[in-house]
């Protein structure tokens, strides 16, 4: 069985991240690895259609802050050592700035919140999940949220 030593989560505030985090957060007490929240500002602007304006860049920093911070209050509960990146890179795609960070953090896994869409609700939003493990040079493991999750972001 693989080691992992340096599991890599996205967070977003969503209950199906949470129970990504939920997983990784089990997989690092068994294992003794750390973990890194990471939160992608940009993927926010992409969802919404707003301009990358300082008001909205602003307020987007205050809720990264926001999640990541409760993420790693999870974490601190749970006994797992833990810290957090708020990557801020317009005009990368969500895959591509979560398998950059996990290559320059040489992470040993990413552990991933998928909301199951299929039809024309992923391709409207496309899947960040689908999108991290093409890009990702690390296994992914995708954790799938319950059915009411689906509604939750």
């Amino acid at each position: 069985m693989p080691t992992f030593n340096r599991i890599m989560v996205p967070v977003d505030g969503s209950a199906t991240s949470r129970t990504a985090l939920v997983t990784a957060l089990q997989l690092a007490r068994d294992t003794g690895a750390t973990v890194r929240l990471v939160h992608c500002l940009d993927e926010m602007a992409l969802l919404s259609g707003y301009e990358y304006s300082g008001t909205y860049l602003a307020q987007g920093r205050r809720e990264a802050d926001r999640i990541l911070t409760g993420a790693l209050d999870i974490c601190r509960s749970a006994g797992v050592d833990a810290d957090t990146q708020l990557v801020d890179r317009p005009g990368l795609r969500l895959g591509e700035t979560v398998a950059q960070e996990a290559e320059k953090w040489h992470a040993d896994l990413i552990v991933v919140g998928t909301h199951g869409r299929r039809g024309v609700g992923r391709a409207l939003l496309g899947s960040g999940a689908e999108q991290i493990i093409r890009m990702s040079t690390v296994p992914v493991l995708t954790i799938r949220g319950r059915d009411k999750d689906k509604e939750d972001k």
